[in-house]
């Protein structure tokens, strides 16, 4: 058994429970002055101050691990990504800044159906190396887990071949990859006015093959006008949940189309983008229970108001916050501008921020009762900050303060500072 005792880190926070926090409990990230963590393998065994867990260790059946000065939070836990894709839209990012809107580039053929060839021709050797670097990335920022969509085939082939990707991946990089089958992501054009069509196509020959080999273990669709209906969208997730997926929706982002009302009615785990989410939705999410995942990054780069983070929260919502990487509308995972853009732009306090991105991000991809958390029985994943306390984190802006990722109780990040 491998033993590692972290003692001394100036604020340790734990973000303790094993369910989402809602409303004013996310301003509780259950911080702990002088805190110190005993880790046996890959699981935290007991956590308190230094001054209480000394006493119960041993120093020499132990690596000790000084965090003196240092903050150590739970692992980030990045909700909602589409990280597998072929090909960049590089070009559509400089129209958008010429003033083109998302949906008039999606119009004429660009935004998501753009990289649906280049996903398509590349291979899955192709898309893994690149998901691996991108990998790599979040966990220089602390990401130990990330949910991945698929959604840039939209055809049986390439579906599987995204998914297959991130489970061998997931298999071979530290970081967790949660997956998600998102195959009605948008509607090709051979597919338009014969939207239900598609969703059978989806439906009956591809979902089948994923559940067979065990590829994702939630359902996705892009509910907004121009591209699935409510109607629509209510037919897939109900016949994707007697599948037995799980269920999460791309909801209210453009266009207040009742998403975040279709949500909590399908009973789905999360309700992801809401930027335009009505009154009405708020309220059953919260009665329902469903995650309400922000992507604050999205907003950003398509210069979109947030979505009503301060208000979902004040009305008792459990609010995640994920980064949406994607090659179109948000090619970015930087935890940073997230916490960045929650506390000064959403009007969250950055432990509601921290709560966001770790024990309801967690919440938000099932895994509330094993990570998100620093508490007896869960996993061991931790993010070491180079500063003593988690006010630095958007005080120092936009600046990535990871020193030192664990992850499963094993240290697989370092940075050294120059």
């Amino acid at each position: 058994m491998k033993k590692r005792y972290i003692r001394h880190a100036s604020e340790l926070v734990t973000c303790r429970g094993k369910a989402p926090k809602f409303g004013k409990e996310m301003a509780d990230i259950g911080l702990i002055k002088d805190g110190a963590v005993i880790i046996h393998d890959d699981k935290i065994i007991e956590v308190g101050t230094t001054e209480e867990l000394d006493k119960k260790v041993n120093m020499e059946e132990y690596e000790v691990l000084d965090a003196s000065g240092k903050t150590v939070l739970p692992g980030f836990v990045d909700s909602h990504t589409h990280f597998i894709f072929g090909g960049y839209r590089a070009d559509e990012f400089s129209w958008r800044l010429k003033g083109d809107s998302y949906m008039s580039i999606m119009e004429r053929g660009g935004g998501i159906n753009a990289t649906v060839n280049p996903t398509r021709e590349a291979s899955k050797e192709e898309l893994k190396e690149a998901g691996r670097e991108r990998l790599n990335r979040m966990l220089e920022f602390g990401v130990t887990t990330v949910e991945g969509k698929s959604g840039y085939g939209m055809d049986c082939d390439t579906e599987l071949k995204q998914l297959r990707a991130m489970k061998e991946l997931d298999e071979e990089h530290p970081v967790d990859i949660v997956r998600t089958f998102l195959g009605p992501h948008s509607v090709l054009p051979q597919w338009k006015g014969r939207e239900r069509e598609f969703l059978d196509e989806m439906l009956c020959n591809v979902m089948p093959k994923v559940r067979e080999e065990n590829l994702a273990e939630f359902a996705d669709i892009f509910t907004e006008q121009g591209v699935f209906n409510i109607e629509d969208s209510e037919y897939y997730l109900t016949k994707a949940k007697e599948m037995g997926f799980k269920l999460k929706i791309h909801a209210d982002e453009m266009y207040p189309l009742g998403g975040a009302q279709l949500a909590a009615r399908v009973e789905a785990v999360s309700a992801d983008h809401l930027l335009k989410a009505s009154d009405e939705g708020i309220q059953q999410m919260r009665e329902q229970g469903v995650i309400s995942t922000l992507l604050p990054a999205t907003a950003f780069c398509l210069k979109e108001e947030y979505a009503p983070g301060r208000k979902m929260i004040d009305e008792g919502c459990a609010v995640a916050i994920a980064s949406d990487l994607n090659p179109g509308s948000c090619f970015t995972n930087s935890i940073p501008l997230l916490i960045a853009l929650g506390c000064i732009y959403m009007n969250m306090s950055v432990e509601e921020v921290i709560t966001a991105l770790t024990i309801n991000g967690a919440a938000a991809v099932d895994r509330a009762d094993r990570i998100g958390s620093i508490e007896p029985g869960k996993q061991a994943d931790m993010v070491f900050l180079k500063y003593p306390s988690v006010y630095y984190l958007p005080y120092h802006t936009g600046i990535n303060l990871v020193e030192t990722v664990i992850k499963n109780g094993e240290t697989v990040y370092h940075k050294e500072w120059l």
